[in-house]
């Protein structure tokens, strides 16, 4: 939880292969977390392996990214 804390960290918790996808196509992670209690050891690897192959896809998907973005940037202003 404490990833997406950090400035440009978009981590994402993903339990299933189709949760990966997403969270790289349309929303640019670029942290993957897995619940080791929680996923098959054999599934994880399949999250892992869709998760660094799927790109992110732009688009409609980056202005979601830049207000992001733009919220980091007037947060570490504030906290000058």
């Amino acid at each position: 939880m404490l990833a997406n804390k950090v400035p440009g960290v978009l981590a994402a918790l993903c339990t299933s292969p189709k949760m990966a996808e997403y969270s790289r196509s349309h929303n640019d992670a670029n942290v993957l977390v897995l619940g080791a209690r929680l996923t098959d050891a054999d599934v994880a690897r399949e999250i892992v392996t869709v998760w660094l192959s799927t790109p992110f896809e732009g688009g409609r998907h980056q202005r979601r990214i830049d207000k992001i973005a733009a919220y980091e940037r007037a947060q570490a202003r504030r906290s000058l």
